[in-house]
């Protein structure tokens, strides 16, 4: 009997072995996330600069390729963002788990892992390197490398240090990859449409592998405030996080550690929960044993007299901005109606977030999408396509809802935006397309498509009235030339002129409410 083998991995090994967790599961899916995983990265890095992001994406075929299903392509993305400092850039894109994302604040990247696996997989598809160029504002540093799989670091085959006559900022990215284009077209697209919704202040252009320009043009140049870096809320913290603060943190007892290293806790607060706990507000955190940390940690789910999170951690889209976005990308008129709520901030389990809804209806979602609910959701302004049926919104929205309350039936077409934002978005998987059902999260969706939907029945009930107005008035169009030709005949008189009453049975819907409050001023003159 043969003795098993034991051995480590490093991380870059395990998402090497599982890329399909991480969304690379197949050359079509493959192309999506690298593009997406590229583009939110994109999009970080013009916002922590507080600038407009400006995106160009290009996905073109490599020449001389066998007619096979899938394909060889280079995917570019370059954006106007921060830049990465050139002693940071082998790690940032040759190391898993490695980035700027592990503050306590909100952030469309959760792992440090989207950039660095879209260059595994270009490297374990095509055995090419990937190509960076990057400028802090300075000089332009481009790399050449590649990733060391087995020992998660980066095999640099070229550093060149460019000029940069133009102060050109921001970073550049070319890999080389296996995909299918064909099959993921309609769905990227899909994608950068609902991205530039959610984002109206970018500028994104996309050249496709025909040439086909996409131009998704900003809608404004306002943007939402920064997500601010906070400490961590007590209902957040776990024995772990608890320990790694003993360790880096100093203070002189554990009241001033509380107060130092948790949000909400000011001196009586300390002392009361430290009370609850049953240690000594002297304690030196050191010194506290491991079954001091476990009851301390077990008080923090217990004791209910902390302050709420704090919400400067979250920037939230904003009415103004999530109405813009989706009346630019979905072409609204004025025969449409939208409206927009933006939650107050919740918790789940410590952790804040806000949910943002839309609700919109009219002529042209019906040219568009035609009958029932079409939905889109998002997470930290990321638009999630896939697992639409698992995710906690689509229940909100189909299930938890009786839209007839809102005079809306089956065949009304409705448009659903829903966006959460968080520090921390309860994925299902590493791949982010769907959350889990926390019941804090489905409460506040649900109320806040209740509460945009509310509107919809305002609306409904005007389109119902004038509906009823108009075909009214067809009827007056149809049998008042007859009535005032008798009536004149009777009377001995000439018949009189109708013209203006008439005009307005030819009336588009929206006009003839309008119009049918200036029909008491016209027969008023038909009569003098």
């Amino acid at each position: 009997m043969s003795q098993p083998e034991y051995q480590s991995i490093s991380p870059s090994d395990f998402f090497y072995r599982n890329r399909e967790i991480a969304g690379f599961s197949n050359p079509s899916r493959a192309t999506y996330t690298a593009v997406r995983e590229l583009i939110e990265n994109s999009l970080d890095a013009a916002e922590t600069r507080l600038v407009p992001p400006e995106i160009y994406l290009r996905i073109s075929e490599v020449a001389d390729q066998k007619d096979t299903e899938t394909k060889i392509y280079i995917l570019r993305v370059e954006d106007n963002g921060t830049g990465v400092p050139a002693e940071h850039v082998p790690k940032v894109f040759g190391q898993v788990f490695y980035g700027s994302k592990y503050e306590l604040k909100q952030a469309r990247g959760t792992f440090g892992l989207g950039g660095t696996m879209a260059v595994m997989y270009g490297q374990i598809t095509t055995h090419e390197p990937v190509k960076i160029a990057s400028s802090t504002g300075g000089k332009i540093h481009e790399f050449v490398m590649n990733i060391d799989i087995q020992n998660n670091r980066a095999n640099i085959f070229k550093h060149t240090v460019k000029e940069n006559p133009t102060k050109w900022r921001g970073t550049a990215i070319e890999i080389q990859m296996d995909g299918d284009y064909s099959r993921i077209m309609y769905r990227l697209i899909e994608y950068l449409k609902q991205t530039a919704m959610v984002v109206p202040y970018a500028d994104i252009t996309y050249v496709d592998p025909r040439g086909r320009l996409y131009k998704f043009e900003r809608g404004t140049t306002k943007m939402p405030p920064l997500p601010e870096s906070v400490l961590p809320h007590p209902h957040g913290v776990d024995v772990e996080t608890f320990k790694r603060l003993i360790a880096t943190k100093k203070a002189k007892n554990i009241k001033d550690f509380m107060m130092d290293n948790f949000q909400g806790v000011g001196a009586i607060t300390a002392e009361r929960f430290l009370e609850m706990a049953e240690i000594s507000q002297k304690t030196k955190p050191k010194k506290l044993t491991p079954e001091d940390i476990v009851r301390i940690v077990r008080t923090t789910k217990e004791y209910n007299k902390f302050k709420r999170p704090i919400a400067s951690c979250l920037s939230p889209i904003g009415e103004e901005l999530l109405e813009t976005g989706i009346t630019k990308e979905l072409a609204l008129t004025e025969e449409d109606y939208i409206k927009v709520v933006t939650r107050k901030p919740s918790t789940y389990l410590g952790y804040p977030f806000i949910v943002e809804a839309a609700v919109v209806t009219g002529r042209t979602i019906r040219k568009t999408h035609g009958s029932g609910i079409t939905l889109y959701r998002f997470a930290n302004r990321i638009p999630l396509l896939f697992d639409e049926g698992s995710g906690v919104i689509w229940k909100a929205a189909n299930k938890n809802i009786n839209w007839k309350t809102y005079r809306i039936e089956s065949d009304t077409p409705l448009v659903i935006v829903v966006h959460i934002c968080s520090t921390k978005i309860p994925y299902k998987s590493v791949g982010k397309e769907f959350m889990a059902d926390q019941p804090e999260v489905e409460k506040e969706v649900t109320n806040a498509i209740r509460e945009a939907a509310r509107g919809v029945r305002g609306f409904m009930s005007r389109r119902h009235r004038i509906a009823r107005e108009k075909r009214r008035l067809n009827i007056f169009n149809k049998f008042l030339p007859k009535i005032a030709e008798f009536s004149a005949r009777l009377a001995e008189r000439e018949p009189p002129n109708i013209d203006k009453l008439l005009s307005l049975v030819s009336a588009d819907i929206p006009e003839v409410e309008k119009k049918l409050e200036e029909v008491p001023e016209i027969v008023e003159e038909s009569s003098e």
